[in-house]
């Protein structure tokens, strides 16, 4: 048999030299291939989309009702109130995407789970003393539903002031409710009467109120209020 003759081996080829093994060729593919990371922006926006009424192009009430059951909240939730004033909503049951973005924004919230958590914190922020009065304030104001309203009816007075004050004034707001039910001369409350409820909150003795001076600047609703509460205290 003849000998097999003995030849060189070939130079590897530059494209040979070139190609990286295998494993890190997949890796590279993959990491090209996948999806980018959406900004917190991004993911805002997307949230928004998901509860916002297209066609009105911002967040109405259904909207917002679906919110409060993804984040397992009631509707009537001082929380949801308290992200209102976040958003500084303008009106009553319903968030622009501005409204959104900023609120969720300054809360660093791009996802319900954030959102939910976020609520502990906000709830803290509303009710600091530094706080507590714009947001008191915004309350009433939220309430105001129509062009040129200036007070808000009875009732919603009771049902806000029971919302916003009760946790912390639970038996003065009892007593101020149960008075505007049963009293006659008010259909509905003003601003200075609605403030005047938070300043004898934090200012008045209760229930002796014996440092309540009806000749200071006391909303005259509130000078009845007292009077109707001595009277009854002192027929009992």
């Amino acid at each position: 048999m003849p000998r097999a003759s003995k030849r060189k081996a070939a130079p590897p080829s530059s494209s040979s030299v070139a190609a990286p093994p295998p494993d890190q060729s997949r890796k590279r593919t993959a990491k090209a291939t996948s999806k980018p990371r959406l900004k917190e922006s991004d993911q805002i926006d997307n949230l928004f989309d998901t509860y916002a009424n297209r066609s009105l192009g911002e967040i109405d009430p259904e909207g917002i009702e679906s919110l409060c059951s993804d984040m397992k909240v009631g509707y009537t939730d001082v929380r949801i109130l308290m992200l209102a004033w976040k958003m500084k909503a303008q009106r009553q049951g319903y968030f622009t995407k501005d409204e959104w973005q900023a609120g969720l924004k300054a809360l660093k919230a791009n996802t319900i789970l954030k959102l939910v958590k976020a609520l502990s914190e906000l709830k803290k922020e509303a009710e600091s003393p530094e706080n507590f009065e714009d947001f008191y304030l915004f309350a009433f104001k939220y309430c105001l539903t129509e062009e040129k309203q200036k007070g808000v009816d009875i009732e919603s007075s009771c049902e806000l002031l029971k919302i916003v004050l009760g946790s912390q004034f639970h038996s003065q707001v009892d007593s101020l409710v149960e008075y505007l039910k049963v009293q006659k001369d008010y259909k509905v409350i003003n601003k200075d009467q609605w403030m005047g409820f938070l300043r004898f909150c934090k200012e008045i003795s209760f229930p002796d109120m014996a440092n309540y001076d009806e000749n200071q600047a006391w909303p005259l609703i509130l000078d009845n209020f007292v009077d109707w509460k001595k009277e009854k205290s002192s027929s009992r």
